[in-house]
């Protein structure tokens, strides 16, 4: 049986709980607002008994510097303010994890999306599978034969799709290895990045599936001026009873500002793959090892009571602390 690294997105799950469960007004036992961290916590370890993980490890963003926003200044720009009480979670949120004796990595200047490509290319390397749980789109590029991806949307853990290749392919018809591809071509407006002109998401798709890559329309612009781009596009529509659009596609990716804004986006978008993430694949496991279960029960029993739900505290003892069945 394999064995498997799961690895969390945890600012991710954090923004998602805050605003879906604000209304609860949850405080912990010294009055502090504790939502999204009562709703991160429980959905991770709901998954975590679901998919019962070698390794677990939280990813978080740099909040203090980005590299991102250094190389191009106006990334995420445009966002609200976050609420006070979101940002008092946040702040809270890997030491009230690492209280707990759980793995927690925050790289300098970096994102939690690069934790989660790192840990997916790490299982890759080791041999291992490797589970993502998130509550947005980023981490569909890293979707492999080694990694899913379970994005949490309104049905919680076991009502959220878990992804992997072929139901990535049938929700977005790419394959995995172009997602990344298709995202730059679309771009992300939450990080304020403007997809290509007139190229929308099923127009994305379906230049990718004719042309394979976009390196392979990058050259086939410049040494046949599309034409081969164009004619394979139209072949893809016209047998899906559509109609031709590959000269009017390939005319909106031959202008200039096409390429700077994919290039642009694509450097944006690419998650770095080798952090350090102090993981060792020969270590037993249990408390002492990073990212290793189970991990102390009078730990976990102190910091999740602090909650103030005990029955979050008694389901995260139970998943913690206690040592996964082999079977």
């Amino acid at each position: 049986m394999d064995r498997v690294v799961l690895v969390v997105d945890a600012p991710g799950l954090l923004h998602r709980n805050h605003h879906a469960r604000a209304g609860s007004d949850l405080r912990d036992q010294g009055g502090r607002p504790a939502w999204a961290l009562h709703g991160m916590l429980r959905q991770v370890v709901e998954a975590i008994d679901r998919f019962a993980p070698d390794r677990v490890v939280f990813g978080f963003d740099d909040r203090t510097a980005s590299r991102r926003a250094e190389a191009y200044p106006a990334y995420k720009a445009g966002r609200r303010e976050k609420d006070e009480t979101l940002v008092e979670q946040l702040d809270r949120a890997a030491p009230m994890l690492s209280a707990a004796g759980l793995h927690c990595v925050t790289p300098a200047g970096l994102e939690a999306d690069d934790v989660t490509a790192s840990a997916a290319a790490w299982a890759s390397r080791q041999g291992w599978q490797c589970v993502v749980v998130t509550s947005d789109r980023d981490s569909f590029a890293h979707i492999s034969a080694a990694t899913r991806v379970l994005r949490l949307i309104d049905g919680g853990i076991h009502g959220s799709p878990l992804l992997d290749p072929r139901k990535l392919r049938t929700m977005y018809g790419i394959d995995a290895a172009q997602y990344l591809d298709y995202a730059a071509l679309r771009g992300d407006a939450s990080d304020n990045l403007p997809g290509v002109s007139g190229v929308g998401e099923k127009s994305a798709a379906l230049l990718l599936e004719a042309a394979g890559s976009m390196d392979a329309v990058w050259a086939d612009l410049e040494h046949a001026d599309g034409a081969t781009v164009a004619a394979a596009v139209d072949s893809l529509s016209l047998e899906a009873g559509g109609r031709r659009v590959g000269a009017g596609l390939v005319r909106k990716l031959a202008a200039p500002e096409a390429r700077d804004q994919f290039d642009l986006n694509r450097r944006m978008m690419t998650a770095e793959t080798d952090l350090d993430l102090a993981l060792d694949p020969a270590a037993p496991g249990g408390p002492g090892t990073a990212g290793g279960l189970p991990v102390d029960a009078a730990r976990v029993a102190h910091v999740v009571g602090h909650l103030g739900r005990p029955d979050t505290t008694e389901l995260a003892v139970r998943v913690l602390a206690t040592p996964a069945d082999p079977s």
